[in-house]
């Protein structure tokens, strides 16, 4: 049985769902961001004291498959953004059409209308999010981190990371108190940010 959860977007995430899975006698057969699927068929009182712990750990179960699919656009962006090592080589539009096997249009039309802003901003906050993390670990300088994460070049990675925090990387980086947002939290504001995400 697969059972699709809001607000999974870490490593913490999936074990907190896992205990609550073990909690209720549930055994697993995968556990990945947003997803879960289990061995057993659910009764409709453990579907529902699921429901609740998974609540209570600041989880959402969801039913409704707009919702379901809102989220697996999510997490796709997320995986490829922070947790992927290798750069990134297709456009997202692209990646998001086949990964989640729909027409770009619809699940951008789709993410706008349930979201109120587009896949492009929440792309865009996430990555410079994650740029925020790169310049703060201190492993690679801005040339290496365009390049990992699919800019065109330093110039536009520096007009939209400033377009979206108001700051250069370069005066980012000297800050002494360097602030970063959780996952959960980016690019669920609305923004009227109008550049292209790719």
């Amino acid at each position: 049985m697969k059972l699709y959860i809001k607000y999974m977007v870490s490593s913490r995430c999936k074990k907190a769902v896992k205990e609550e899975l073990k909690k209720l006698g549930l055994h697993f057969i995968v556990v990945a961001l947003g997803e879960v699927e289990i061995m057993e068929n659910m009764s409709t009182e453990q579907l529902q004291d699921l429901k609740q712990g998974l609540l209570e750990a600041g989880f959402e179960l969801m039913d409704d498959k707009k919702s379901m699919l809102i989220e697996k656009i999510k997490n796709v962006i997320i995986e490829m953004v922070h947790y992927s090592d290798e750069p990134i080589k297709v456009t997202f539009s692209v990646y998001l059409s086949e990964k989640l096997d729909h027409d770009y249009t619809y699940l951008s039309n789709l993410f706008s209308e349930v979201q109120g802003t587009t896949i492009e901003h929440f792309i865009i906050s996430h990555k410079t999010e994650r740029v925020k993390e790169l310049i703060i670990y201190g492993e690679l300088n801005i040339t290496e981190i365009a390049w990992k994460m699919g800019y065109s070049s330093v110039a536009h990675l520096s007009t939209q990371f400033k377009k979206v925090t108001g700051l250069p990387p370069s005066h980012f980086k000297n800050m002494k108190d360097k602030r970063r947002s959780p996952i959960e939290e980016i690019g669920i504001e609305n923004s009227t940010i109008q550049n292209n995400a790719n």
